[in-house]
């Protein structure tokens, strides 16, 4: 016990030791969580609930982030202690101990519980709930960034963030290799909308290629742009072929990401589709081309 808990403890009556002592901890969570009040009944009853639902709210989020099954603790795994002070002291303390069974938890004293910093609280809660859930200690940043990625648009704006140094600087993020953000070219990040990066990831597969290496489309080009596909797919199979295949992969980068990009994907959808048939004429697919590129347009503005 610190000093001054113990000088606090010491100056109160025979009556208020023992009502403290006898007031139950509230637990939520199926364990999990246990907040202590030590502290006046009327401080009790104006923050003890609004604690331990802000400590819990926060765990839940990151069992649903983390998409971690959520257990039952026989005993807590987060202890909160609610002081009685009153001025304004923002301190979160939080501290590691070790029960008789070897098992770990965390203890987390708010001296000034209406003052206490709420960031700081947060942060002590996911390295408690870690530490909890399998033992595992992260720091203050590590902290701050699993709690970001609880947020689904702060996490959105991460992985692309992080594609974008790869494609743009070819840095790679710890772990991370080409196979790995090349899936996540076609993840769909944020169903329904397509951001400026979807759309020149699309933009750039809009080329046809030979199915076989040494196999150029006429014998001599490696690639088409879908403009000089159109008459050349009158003389050669191959071509119209790569348009067939080209169908599914626009849609894999390209489906899922709202309206617009929809409409976009579907108009090369269906320009391809007549450019493997062969029967319209150059004009015709010309002409489906250029709405399938105004349409792209519309969601790139």
């Amino acid at each position: 016990m610190s000093t001054i808990a113990a000088i606090l403890l010491f100056a109160l009556t025979r009556a208020e030791i023992i009502e403290r002592f006898r007031t139950p901890p509230v637990t939520h969570l199926d364990g999990l969580v246990q907040v202590f009040a030590d502290c006046p009944a009327d401080m009790r009853r104006e923050y003890q609930l609004p604690v331990a639902s802000f400590v819990s709210d926060v765990c839940q989020t990151l069992y649903t982030a983390q998409m971690i099954e959520p257990r039952r603790f026989n005993e807590p795994g987060i202890v909160v202690h609610i002081g009685s002070v009153r001025t304004n002291i923002a301190d979160v303390v939080s501290s590691t101990d070790t029960r008789m069974d070897g098992a770990r938890f965390t203890r987390i004293h708010l001296p000034s519980p209406g003052y206490a910093d709420k960031e700081a609280l947060r942060i002590a809660t996911v390295k408690a709930f870690f530490l909890a859930m399998n033992g595992e200690e992260i720091d203050d940043k590590t902290a701050a960034a699993r709690l970001r990625d609880t947020d689904p648009k702060l996490r959105v704006a991460n992985e692309r963030a992080e594609l974008a140094r790869w494609r743009e600087s070819g840095i790679f993020a710890e772990g991370r290799d080409d196979e790995y953000y090349l899936k996540q070219l076609r993840k769909i990040l944020a169903p329904g909308e397509a951001s400026h990066e979807d759309v020149l990831v699309f933009a750039s597969r809009l080329r046809l290629y030979p199915a076989y290496y040494g196999m150029p489309f006429d014998g001599q080009y490696d690639s088409l742009s879908f403009d000089e596909a159109i008459d050349l797919s009158k003389t050669d199979m191959l071509v119209r072929l790569a348009a067939v295949r080209k169908v599914t992969e626009l849609i894999l980068y390209g489906g899922g990401r709202g309206d617009k990009m929809t409409a976009a994907v579907q108009a090369y959808g269906y320009f391809l589709t007549e450019v493997a048939k062969g029967a319209k004429s150059a004009d015709e697919l010309r002409k489906m081309l250029a709405d399938a590129e105004e349409k792209l347009k519309e969601v790139a503005k």
